[in-house]
This record gives C-alpha cells, structure tokens and sequence, in this order.
C-alpha cells in the first residue's frame, strides 16, 4: 500500500504534468505581456500567491530583480457608542469595494503594469475587487485559479464573479475541487494540499521566460545570484543598482 507521501509526490506529477500539457502557452503569452510592460516603463508587482507563496518569487537567487511585492492595509480609528455603530448610510455602499479602490488610487500602480494575484477557489471577494480596480487604472492583471474548484462554487463578491471571470490572463493552477488531493486512512477529508506547488512552479516557468524573451530582445534582465556564493554581495549591488538605473 502506498504511504502518503507517495500519493502526495504521484498527486504533484499529476499538477506538473498539467502544467506541461495545458498551460504552457499562457505562460508564453504572460512572459511576452510582462516583458513588453518592463521594456515600456511597467513595473511587475506580486500580490498575494496562496499563502505567502510569492515570497518565494522576490528579492530571490536566481530570480528577476524587477519583482514587487504588492500589499496594502486601511485602518480608520473612529470609537463609536455601540449604540451607534450600525447607523445607517444615507446611501448604500461596498466598503471593502470602496476601501480597495480608494488604496489602488493612491499607490504606485500605473497603467501598463502588471499584477500577479491568486485565489484557488476564486470565489472570495477581495482578489476579485483587487483585479476589477486595478484593471480600471490600466494594469494588466495575471490571476492563479483552479478551474476545476471555482467551477464548483458560487461567488463571495457581490457582482457574481470569480477570479477567472475578471483576470487579462489566467493560469489553471490544475488542483482539484477543496485544494487537498491524498487520503490517508483515519481522517475523514483529502489532506496535503497542491496549490502552493502548483504555483511556485508556474511562476518560475512565468519568470524563466521572461528572462529569455528579455535575452532575446538584447535587453536581458537584471538578476540576482545566492547572495551567499563568492561574489554574491557585489553581484547582488551591481544588478540592484542596474536594475534602479533601467527599470528592468
């Protein structure tokens, strides 16, 4: 009998097989979209990837040294008597619509961008208002969903829409309905989740194309090697500072 960790490796073949079968031309067309934007003045910024995953895509060795990580957070400090708190409006509004577009305007995204951004289930509300505002400002926007999930849920966000419905691009991250794939004897639902692999990898096939159609153009990237090899730190300082002077 095969042990978990077994049919969790034989479950991750089964994503990268995906990957590979289905999913490589829109990797091609996201690398063409990402390297025009850089070569036009773009920035490429990295929103939440599942759970925390785009930390494996910044600052990295080995990785673009063009990437963004692109979060925000909006506190208001009004104490109110709980007597008041649910007062009405004098019109209705979204406020988690409301406070994301506000966020979106004040930063540093501008039109030709590109936003990287992921749901699995593609159902809740603040990536889908995330892309629906950032499209409105001109950024070009990749999403990571499943397809095979977000077919079998209805939406959180009040339009009706799921990730896949709202995305310039999508990427089938190829993961089955709930996320998790192995069952293991004692334990009522599947366990060990693939959504994190899946995507790592499809990001590192994204930004490995990136760097050969930047290559190909001869305007190659800037780039970063393990900071801990000999010659790593200047290595490091060189291709910061070019990257700062070219955008790229």
């Amino acid at each position: 009998m095969a042990t978990a960790a077994q049919n969790y490796l034989a479950a991750v073949r089964t994503v990268l097989e995906h990957i590979e079968t289905t999913q490589l031309e829109v990797i091609d067309q996201a690398a063409v979209l990402i390297a025009d934007s850089l070569l036009a003045g773009g920035a490429v910024w990295c929103g939440d990837i599942g759970h925390g995953n785009e930390g494996d895509f910044i600052n990295r060795a080995g990785g673009l040294a063009c990437l963004h990580k692109f979060s925000f957070g909006f506190n208001l400090h009004q104490p109110i008597a709980k007597a008041l708190a649910d007062r009405p409006r004098p019109e209705p509004i979204d406020e988690e619509q409301e406070t994301i577009a506000a966020q979106l305007r004040l930063s540093k995204l501008r039109a030709g961008d590109v936003l990287l951004i992921s749901s699995v289930s593609g159902r809740n509300i603040r990536p889908v208002a995330i892309v629906q505002e950032a499209r409105k400002l001109g950024v070009k926007v990749i999403v990571l969903t499943s397809a095979t999930y977000t077919a079998q849920v209805t939406s959180y966000h009040p339009s009706g829409q799921k990730l896949i419905d709202v995305g310039d691009l999508v990427f089938d991250i190829g993961v089955p309905y709930g996320d998790a794939a192995v069952s293991i004897p004692g334990y009522e639902p599947d366990l060990l989740p693939l959504s994190g692999v899946s995507m790592i990898v499809m990001g590192w096939c994204l930004w490995g194309r990136v760097m050969e159609i930047m290559a190909e153009r001869g305007t190659p990237a800037s780039v970063f090697m393990s900071f801990n090899r000999d010659g790593g730190p200047a290595f490091y300082d060189a291709q910061a500072a070019r990257y700062h002077e070219l955008g790229y």
